[in-house]
C-alpha cells in the first residue's frame, strides 16, 4: 500500500481531521509523552491489521490500546482495587496495565493476539488526550516505525520510517519521556512486564510491596518483549568506556562522544534524548555504534533494557 502521508497540525482542524481518518478505518500516529505511537481504531478488524501490515510487526506481539480516561478503561477490562490505587497515582502517565479482558467489548482479537488480558494505559500528553476525547473510543497504538526499529520521538522520526503506509502524522513536538511506558501485568498479582518510562522502584513505593519481574524466557504476555527491538540499522555495542576506531560513540557523563545522552549523568534526560540520538547517529556513515555504560538503577533499567534489545543477534 502506497499512500499519501498528510502532516496534521495540533490544531482543532487538525485533531478533527485525525479523528475522521480513525473512524474511516485510517492510521494516524500521534505523540504521547513517551513516544510516538501508530493508531488505529481498536474495534475495527481491517484497521488493527493495517497496524500490523504498516509495521511489519508480528501477528503474535500484542498492542497497547490507548484510552481517554479510567471509565474508559474499566469498560473494557477488569477492573480490581489495585489498578484503582496504580490509575489514582500515575494515570494519565506512562503506566500500561495489563488485565482480563471483558467479554463483549468489540474489540479486535488482533489486538490481544488471541490473549485473554489487554494491555491498557491512559496517555499524558495533551494532544494525545484530545485526540481521544475526539475520537472518544479505544485506540490501538504501538510505537509509530517499523517494527524491530528505533522507536519515534518526533513527527519527522515517524515519517522517516512510515512515509507511504499510513494515513496521517498529527505533529506535537517532541516526546519528552523518550522511553515506552512502563508495562505491569496485574492478572495474577503485580509482575513487572516490561520496565519504561515509569522507574519500578517508584511502582513499589506506591505499592508498598516488591513488583516481581517476567523471567527472560517466558512467552509473551504483553508488547515490547520481543528479545530484538529497537534497533538502529548500524550494529550496537554496549558498556564501551573507549570506542574502537569508526565506531559512533553515544555518551552518559562526562566523556569525549559524538553525542551525549546526559553530560549531568541526568538519567531523566538520558532517556527522553535516547531514540532521537540512535536515530541521529545511525542516519551518519558507519555501522557500529558505541555506547557508554549506563547505570541499572532508575529509569537506567529501562535504558538499558532498550539499549540490550538494540544490540541483540536480528534475525
Amino acid at each position: 500500500m502506497n499512500l499519501s502521508t498528510r502532516t496534521l497540525s495540533d490544531t482543532s482542524q487538525g485533531r478533527t481531521a485525525a479523528a475522521d481518518i480513525l473512524r474511516a478505518g485510517g492510521l494516524v500516529a500521534f505523540p504521547t509523552e513517551t513516544v510516538y505511537g501508530l493508531g488505529g481504531d481498536a474495534r475495527n478488524d481491517y484497521a488493527v491489521a493495517r497496524i500490523f501490515e504498516a509495521k511489519g510487526r508480528p501477528r503474535f506481539n500484542p498492542l497497547i490500546v490507548h484510552v481517554a480516561s479510567v471509565a474508559a478503561a474499566q469498560e473494557l477490562v477488569e477492573w480490581p482495587d489495585i489498578a484503582s490505587h496504580l490509575a489514582q497515582a500515575f494515570w494519565p502517565g506512562p503506566l500500561t496495565l495489563v488485565l482480563p479482558l471483558k467479554p463483549g467489548t468489540g474489540l479486535s482479537p488482533l489486538v490481544t493476539s488471541d490473549l485473554p488480558t489487554l494491555a491498557i494505559r491512559m496517555p499524558a500528553h495533551p494532544l494525545a488526550q484530545a485526540l481521544l476525547a475526539e475520537f472518544d473510543g479505544p485506540v490501538a497504538a504501538p510505537s509509530a516505525n517499523p517494527s524491530g526499529r528505533i522507536s519515534p520521538t518526533t513527527a519527522e522520526h515517524v515519517i522517516d520510517g512510515l512515509s507511504g503506509r499510513i494515513d496521517a502524522v498529527i505533529d506535537g513536538g517532541a516526546c519528552n519521556v523518550g522511553l515506552e511506558s512502563t508495562i505491569l501485568g496485574l492478572s495474577e498479582g503485580p509482575v513487572l512486564l516490561r520496565p519504561g518510562g515509569l522507574p519500578v522502584e517508584v511502582l513499589e513505593q506506591a505499592l508498598g510491596a516488591t513488583v516481581a519481574r517476567r523471567a527472560s524466557g517466558d512467552a509473551l504476555t504483553a508488547p515490547g518483549q520481543l528479545a530484538s527491538h529497537y534497533a538502529p540499522g548500524a550494529q550496537v555495542r554496549l558498556n564501551v568506556a573507549s570506542p574502537k576506531q569508526g565506531e559512533h560513540y553515544l555518551g552518559f557523563g562526562n566523556v569525549d562522544c559524538d553525542l551525549n545522552l546526559s553530560r549531568a549523568a541526568d538519567l531523566t534526560e538520558a532517556a527522553a534524548n535516547l531514540f532521537g540520538h540512535l536515530h541521529q547517529l545511525d542516519a551518519r556513515d558507519g555501522h557500529q555504534i558505541a555506547v557508554s555504560p549506563i547505570p541499572e538503577t532508575g529509569l537506567g533499567r529501562a535504558i538499558n533494557d532498550r539499549l540490550r534489545r538494540a544490540a541483540a543477534p536480528r534475525s
